[in-house]
């Protein structure tokens, strides 16, 4: 399935929009991670731990979105956008939100 962030497919015509087509993960980040993100923070450096969840995230949304748009039939999902939130839940902790959503369409 093409996946692109672009309004088409270069040489592709869409022929069929099948409908908007969405993703979501959610992943908590525990306190380890945490606890060594608060220290590169201050420190500087990159967190590798917080960047693995990211991709993770990240891919699991996509993969949730391509599902979707099988399902409706389309062979590639266009406009592709990726949103990033940190949610904070209620006893201190975090929560990483990742969402995928899109056009499915058919292409001639």
């Amino acid at each position: 399935m093409i996946v692109t962030t672009g309004p088409n497919v270069d040489g592709r015509q869409v022929v069929e929009y099948c409908g908007l087509v969405n993703g979501e993960a959610i992943l908590g980040a525990n306190i380890f991670k945490d606890f060594f993100a608060g220290i590169r923070d201050v420190v500087g450096g990159r967190s590798g731990a917080y960047e693995q969840s990211l991709r993770q995230a990240r891919n699991t949304a996509i993969k949730e979105m391509m599902q979707a748009a099988k399902e409706l039939g389309a062979d590639a999902i266009i406009a592709v956008d990726i949103d990033y939130e940190s949610l904070e839940i209620n006893n201190g902790g975090n929560m990483l939100m990742v969402a995928a959503s899109g056009t499915a369409v058919r292409l001639g």
